[in-house]
């Protein structure tokens, strides 16, 4: 039987598919996705759940006119490889080739890089708004949300201002009982009483058979089935969520049968105002290990690939990353201290938090894709007398700057922030970077922001963070710890640590590129070039009393951040030179320039940020040279 898949260029390539190609189209494509993850770690149970409504859509609408976004964008690999993007697809992931992401600049066919969940509502509402003032209004605009991002508060704005919409609005839930992890709350449960009511489920079968048996394209004998099937299913639930708030309720509908949602997709197209598509799908579908485990096949490690199948690799063992470190300081501060709790929005398993989560379930809290909720949330333990720990990755901590800002630092509260995935996260690229942080966290007065250089002193600045009184933040990266052999100086409020002294210059590291900073001093010396090393640990309050000596006396000074230079611990360094009078001309910092950072190797990325060792021994040594020559010419 001949491929299909290296066949299409574009989604019109569809338009000649019969019901059997569209099936095996669809088994091509899981094929691809598991060749995918035996290459290197990619997104996989979720692509491998909406196969057949990506074919669908595509076979149904025309995005080259009609609008599509995807909520959260992980799951767009077989969008990516039905819009013309086969060829490249052996490149996603790295740097140079597909993003694991929607971009715009790949493709028409995506119009918003979606990284962070909830916006795909409130962005296609904008959309059809704007094609209809425009005198689009024929175009159709669809965003398909996962049930676990749908519970994000923004989701709920956007659903609350659809009524008054003017264009042609489609919502396709698509539900797998999923988030990353299991998700959590009422409206999980709403959903699954949907789902599962039993009258309602055998009633649906029925009509399921009746559609089977009228043809693709919408006539009035499927829309009266359609209509029968929403007055039984309103009888049973009474006043519906969403037809309470004006969006027309369908479904639930198989998500894994294309004719099934081609018949549907062609039903709703005809609907006027906006629409919402109950689509029923299964998280790692096709394959029987993701679909049994998806939080474990979210983002696998590379798959062995064997003739007839992929299977995960044993545990290989190795270094611990930071993100253990931090799991396991947070779990000994809740043993010792009965009033410290943990939360964390949606991310228990990225976290590493699940043997938290069993130990301590009265003082663990999953709150869904709902960071806003959480650190407000979380403010209000904090003025109960509780220690809560807000442990959100960096990126989605930005979600919820207003209630760092007003919950909590405004109140100076004492929650702890462990921002994990801080700086470069490699291969997701700009939408997941922890490039921010820095900046948005040292702006807050009573704030204490943080940044360990090495494994041992995240566990200790956990420790301290929960001792103080006042809210605090420490970031940390996504990559494997290490520990720096040194007679260690506690953690003190303000202080940093001078690891060696040196008279040729100096390099100011805040964070865990520390062991490469060392490394590189270590360069530097065999080259004559003898430079102080200084653990800044903290971005605020900054140490003048230990930095600004050093800025009066070095030749030159280099800091080193993985983070935005600007508002980043540079800048930090450069106001309190200036706030004390010192020349700092001679600063250089090293960090994230004012660019969104593509996707790509870790290793890669930081050595073109000269953030590796090799790259901060080469600035210093411009630097010392510099010195030299203009030292010579006096």
């Amino acid at each position: 039987m001949a491929e299909l898949l290296p066949t299409i260029k574009s989604p019109e390539d569809l338009k000649g598919f019969n019901a059997a190609q569209l099936d095996q189209l669809a088994a091509e494509i899981r094929e691809v996705l598991c060749n995918l993850v035996a290459t290197r770690t990619a997104h996989f149970a979720s692509n491998l759940g909406v196969v057949e409504l990506c074919i669908a859509l595509h076979r149904t609408f025309d995005f080259t006119q009609d609008r599509l976004i995807w909520d959260t964008g992980h799951q767009v690999y077989p969008h990516k490889l039905v819009t013309g993007r086969y060829d490249q697809f052996n490149t996603m992931r790295t740097k140079g080739g597909l993003m694991g992401y929607p971009n715009p600049h790949e493709s028409e066919y995506d119009l918003f890089m979606t990284g962070h969940a909830g916006a795909s509502v409130s962005t296609v509402m904008g959309l059809a708004s704007g094609d209809f003032l425009n005198g689009n209004a024929d175009r159709h605009s669809v965003a398909v949300i996962g049930d676990g991002a749908f519970p994000s508060g923004m989701v709920f704005e956007a659903l609350n201002n659809a009524k008054v919409l003017n264009g042609n609005l489609l919502i396709i839930l698509n539900d797998n009982k999923m988030s990353i992890c299991p998700r959590v709350g009422g409206v999980a449960d709403y959903f699954d009483r949907l789902r599962m009511n039993p009258f309602y489920t055998g009633f649906k079968n029925e009509v399921v058979k009746a559609l089977n048996m009228v043809p693709v394209f919408g006539d009035p004998t499927e829309r009266f089935l359609a209509q029968l099937k929403e007055g039984v299913k309103a009888g049973l639930h009474g006043g519906m969520l969403f037809e309470e708030l004006g969006i027309n309720y369908i479904g639930p509908i198989d998500g894994h049968n294309i004719q099934l949602l081609r018949k549907y997709l062609e039903m709703v197209k005809t609907q006027k105002g906006p629409t919402l598509l109950h689509v029923v799908t299964e998280k790692g579908h096709g394959y029987d290990p993701a679909a049994e485990d998806p939080v474990y096949y979210h983002t696998p490690p590379v798959l062995r690939k064997s003739e007839d199948s992929c299977e995960a690799p044993e545990s290989s063992g190795g270094s611990k990353a930071y993100t253990n470190y931090a799991r396991d300081a947070i779990a000994e501060v809740m043993r010792k201290n009965q009033s410290v709790t943990v939360m964390t929005a949606a991310m228990c398993q990225g976290t590493k938090m699940e043997p938290l989560r069993d130990e301590f379930g009265d003082r663990f809290f999953d709150t869904g894709i709902c960071e806003s909720h959480t650190v407000a949330f979380a403010a209000g333990q904090a003025k109960a007398g509780l220690r809560p720990i807000v442990n959100i990755y960096s990126t989605f901590l930005q979600r919820s700057f207003d209630q760092v800002f007003q919950e909590v630092a405004l109140q100076d509260l004492p929650v702890v922030f462990t921002m994990d995935r801080a700086g470069i996260t490699a291969a997701d690229g700009p939408t997941h970077h922890g490039m921010y942080d820095i900046g948005y966290m040292r702006l807050f007065p009573n704030m204490v922001v943080m940044a360990p250089g090495d494994a041992d002193e995240l566990t200790e600045m956990i420790n301290f963070a929960v001792s103080i009184d006042h809210p605090s933040a420490i970031r940390y990266p996504k990559t494997n710890a290490e520990n720096i052999s040194r007679d260690r100086q506690p953690i003190e409020m303000g202080k940093a640590e001078v690891l060696k002294q040196g008279s040729d210059g100096a390099i100011i590291c805040y964070g865990a590129q520390l062991p490469e900073a060392k490394k590189a001093v270590e360069l530097l010396a065999k080259d004559g070039i003898n430079v102080t090393l200084v653990n800044a640990r903290f971005a605020k309050p900054i140490d003048s009393e230990t930095i600004l000596p050093i800025l009066k006396e070095a030749p030159f000074v280099v800091t080193v951040e993985e983070g935005a230079l600007m508002t980043g611990f540079g800048s930090a360094l450069l106001e309190a030179a200036n706030e004390a009078g010192v020349d700092a001309s001679h600063v250089k910092r090293l960090g994230i320039p004012d660019i969104f950072v593509q996707h790509g190797d870790r290793a890669e990325i930081l050595a073109e940020l000269h953030l590796d060792s090799l790259g901060m021994a080469k600035v210093c040594r411009e630097l010392a040279a510099a010195h030299d020559q203009i030292s010579s010419q006096h």
